[in-house]
């Protein structure tokens, strides 16, 4: 049944176009063609990407972020209580009304108290500030190298330049060592974001992250099995060049530089329109749509490369809405506007207002105490707290 699938599953029909067949496709001396098998090579190398995370976040960015002054917020921890936790855990983080007001009743506590309890544990689970700087430093610093690769791998080559080239003798076109590297260094990376998705920063766009890492892998490991290298290699380096101005936007957010990420991000803004909703669909979208059609007729494999292809490209028209909108508010109110993906800390509104009426009430016995006894040090008469208090100030026997 196995081979049965396996010779259903490469049938050339799905992946080559019409006249072309994988003896076709048979590598010689000096002459090298994408097989699928060496995609596997992407699972270890994401793992080792992994491990090389985890040692540049704890060597290098955390020690960083303290040196440039970024702290973490002081939250208040939420009390121990076994009911409550096991609730959180196991049923919901954010209780409704009626069970606030059941585990209220069930832990004998006041329900402002249950409801403070939640907020404070759904807080303490919300990344850090630090954590945050950590996995910006990491991203950027691997987008920027990725961009650099993609750069010195294809500054010589025609297709960045004519992009008719990407279809020249397709699909016998030759696998050279550099396109093998790149390609495996970007699919390592994406595998690797797939690894650590559970432990990274959740942001509000979490599902559409979920989509746009498993619409690239498949595109960059169909693209490799197709041979659409070419084409492949151009749509990496177009998504690399915008997120390496995004990810330092983010570094100087945290570092509470407020002009300079604000000009980071309007810089990161112009580049993500232009490469994600001009360079894109012309360079990537309409050169394989119609410029490919030239060479040859459509078959599965086309049908499909378009069709990862329209996915990131909506993915594109979603992000740009939430980047064009906070541009505007920019523009409108001469401040950047928060970035609407994250997830953003509940405050203890209740304890806060306690607090004032605490601070109130203490600085009106304390006003009280003065007068009461500078009254009496100048008459002799009774105290003031046996007068009530009228709202102009004045006192009124009783």
């Amino acid at each position: 049944m196995a081979r049965s699938l396996n010779e259903w599953l490469w049938q050339h029909e799905f992946w080559l176009p019409p006249g072309i067949t994988w003896q076709d496709m048979q590598e010689s001396e000096g002459v090298h063609y994408p097989q699928a098998r060496d995609l596997l090579l992407s699972i270890p190398f994401a793992l080792v990407l992994v491990v090389i995370r985890r040692a540049f976040e704890r060597a290098v960015a955390l020690p960083l972020s303290s040196k440039l002054g970024v702290r973490d917020k002081q939250r208040p921890k939420a009390q121990p209580n076994p009911t409550l936790e096991t609730f959180y855990s196991t049923r919901c983080k954010n209780p409704g009304e009626s069970e606030l007001i059941r585990l209220a009743k069930q832990c004998d506590l006041p329900l402002r108290k249950v409801e403070r309890w939640f907020r404070r544990r759904r807080n303490s689970d919300r990344p850090s500030l630090s954590k945050k700087f950590c996995e910006a430093c990491w991203r950027f610093t691997f987008y920027i190298t990725a961009f650099l690769t993609g750069l010195a791998v294809l500054y010589d080559k025609p297709w960045l330049w004519d992009h008719r080239e990407c279809w020249t003798g397709y699909p016998q076109q030759p696998l050279q060592p550099s396109l093998f590297w790149y390609y495996l260094l970007e699919l390592s990376f994406y595998w690797s974001l797939v690894f650590t998705l559970p432990f990274d920063v959740k942001r509000k766009d979490f599902k559409e992250q979920i989509v746009h890492h498993a619409a690239t892998i498949f595109l960059i490991s169909f693209s490799y099995c197709a041979n659409y290298i070419r084409i492949g290699t151009l749509v990496m380096v177009i998504h690399d060049a915008s997120d390496c101005f995004l990810e330092p936007t983010k570094i100087f957010n945290y570092m509470k530089w407020k002009k300079t990420c604000d000009s980071l991000f309007m810089i990161f803004s112009a580049v993500f329109l232009i490469s994600r909703l001009v360079i894109f669909p012309y360079t990537v979208l309409y050169n394989t749509y119609y410029y490919s059609m030239e060479i040859f007729q459509p078959f599965f494999g086309y049908y499909f490369m378009n069709a990862l292809l329209i996915i990131l490209q909506l993915l594109h028209v979603f992000w740009s809405c939430l980047i064009i909108h906070m541009v505007c508010k920019f523009l409108l109110q001469g401040t950047m506007d928060k970035d609407m993906r994250s997830d953003t800390e509940e405050s203890d509104k209740d304890e806060e207002r306690e607090k004032i009426r605490e601070k109130e009430k203490n600085g009106m016995t304390y006003f009280s105490n003065i007068t009461s006894n500078s009254y009496i040090q100048r008459n002799g008469s009774e105290p003031l707290n046996s007068r009530s208090h009228l709202t102009n100030g004045h006192v009124k026997e009783r």
